[in-house]
């Protein structure tokens, strides 16, 4: 098939630099503007006030969501209508895919004339099949290799996306690919729930061992009376919690503090003083704790002379706690492993270091992780706008359920092997989803392209 361009899509006159489509050459192709018909429904601010409208923003992904506008603004640019089924596209994120189609179920949608509205011809073209085309591989390279101008304000014209054919399968043949790739998705997610399902069986069945429960809902009451003897910190939630909260009474096993197996420790503080230099330690960061794994893909240092090295140098078995910051990083924790010599901590992650003939550093995470844990973590964060933390002192006092060492030991090997098996779903689930998209662009392109 022979391919025509103009001048101003090409930077170099060669064939290698002219960006085009790899479309398998079964298929016919189809101009795009002959498939859209651009909508310029102008809002009549006259008949609607800003507050009644729902302007909405395009993601890279193709997904639309209404768009955060504060209370009393307004738009001074003017708008534009976009109706169910519309393809809309942000004109300077082309390059990036935001191109997606409005579904049903919106009302009142609207946009600036930053953003281009098209009616697609239904007689033709699927518009979800449509939206997919826009997201695949093949296409997005194609975004991306023809756009034009400055650096960093570099688009694609609209003139050259309407100009490009597509590949367009009859009518019937875009619905069944569409609904294949539904179908494999409900699959995926049936499996996902499924998934879900064994991980919260296995914390169920995990927490029913040890006789621990988290504390019930707190209860909606916006004005109530509570005496200061029985509050611990001056916040709505908390004192909520401090009134109604009930310990646990079924416990199968003794409940002590923490602090009674095992020691917790601040960090180095990161300082103008401790500037790499000739004794430079790896440390860890907050951001190197995730929640049950350790992200070691970058790693700070510190200046530690040799004789502060015993106190601060992290041990195998080591449990690590982020002190908090936000409030889902309260209490996430993961277990150092001794897998880079010589490393501390920050001051803002806790050293937990368990006295491993009472208390093992796996059984504690798993205690953390629980909803008893977390529960108790919530219940003692100090909180700001935006922003918890939780100190050593209430950490130490965390009630841990404390079986023999081999009980948990089995405890701890049976919620592995059952977040193992969550996985595997979890795994087949995604599969799915890798395997319809790839499926769908195959029915499209040629393979390499």
């Amino acid at each position: 098939m022979m391919e025509v361009y103009r001048w101003r899509q090409l930077e170099r006159w060669d064939a290698f630099s002219i960006p085009h489509l790899h479309v398998a050459p079964h298929l016919p192709q189809v101009r795009i503007g002959d498939l859209l018909e651009p909508r310029t429904e102008r809002v009549d601010r006259g008949e609607w006030s800003f507050e009644k409208l729902c302007p909405i923003t395009i993601h890279f992904g193709g997904a639309i969501s209404r768009r955060k506008v504060k209370a009393g603004t307004d738009y001074t640019l003017p708008l534009l209508w976009v109706r169910p089924g519309d393809v809309v596209l942000s004109k300077i994120d082309l390059k990036n895919g935001a191109v997606g189609v409005l579904e049903d179920g919106w009302d009142n949608v609207v946009v600036t004339t930053h953003f281009k509205v098209y009616r697609p011809d239904l007689t033709r073209l699927n518009p979800r099949y449509f939206r997919m085309l826009l997201q695949t591989a093949d296409f997005k390279d194609w975004l991306w290799a023809s756009r034009s101008g400055a650096d960093g304000r570099t688009e694609v014209k609209l003139d050259i996306f309407e100009d490009l054919n597509v590949p367009l399968p009859s009518l019937a043949e875009q619905d069944a690919l569409v609904t294949a790739y539904d179908a494999a998705l409900t699959q995926a997610g049936s499996k996902e729930a499924d998934a879900a399902l064994i991980a919260q069986a296995g914390q169920r069945a995990f927490e029913e061992a040890l006789g621990v429960a988290p504390p019930p809902p707190l209860p909606d009451w916006p004005v109530f009376i509570a005496r200061f003897k029985d509050v611990e910190r001056w916040s709505h939630e908390g004192v909520l919690r401090d009134v109604t909260h009930t310990a646990a009474t079924s416990a199968k096993w003794p409940i002590v503090s923490l602090s009674s197996v095992g020691k917790v420790s601040y960090g180095l503080q990161k300082s103008p003083a401790n500037r790499p230099g000739k004794h430079s330690r790896p440390y860890l960061r907050v951001a190197n704790v995730q929640r049950g794994v350790l992200d070691l893909a970058e790693i700070k240092y510190m200046d530690v002379p040799d004789e502060d090295m015993p106190k601060l140098r992290l041990m195998d078995g080591d449990v690590l706690l982020c002190e908090g910051n936000s409030p889902d990083l309260v209490g996430r924790g993961a277990i150092w492993r001794g897998e880079i010599p010589d490393c501390i901590h920050q001051n803002h992650v806790l050293r937990v270091r368990v006295d491993l003939s009472k208390l093992l550093p796996d059984f504690l995470l798993a205690v953390i992780n629980s909803n008893h844990g977390q529960a108790y973590f919530r219940s003692k964060a100090k909180r700001t706008t935006n922003l918890a933390s939780i100190n050593s002192t209430e950490v130490a006092a965390l009630p841990v359920p404390l079986p023999p060492t081999d009980r948990q030991e089995a405890l701890v090997k049976a919620l592995a092997d059952n977040e193992k098996a969550s996985k595997a779903v979890a795994l087949e689930a995604s599969e799915l989803r890798r395997a319809a998209w790839a499926a769908f662009e195959a029915a499209l392109f040629e393979p390499g392209g």
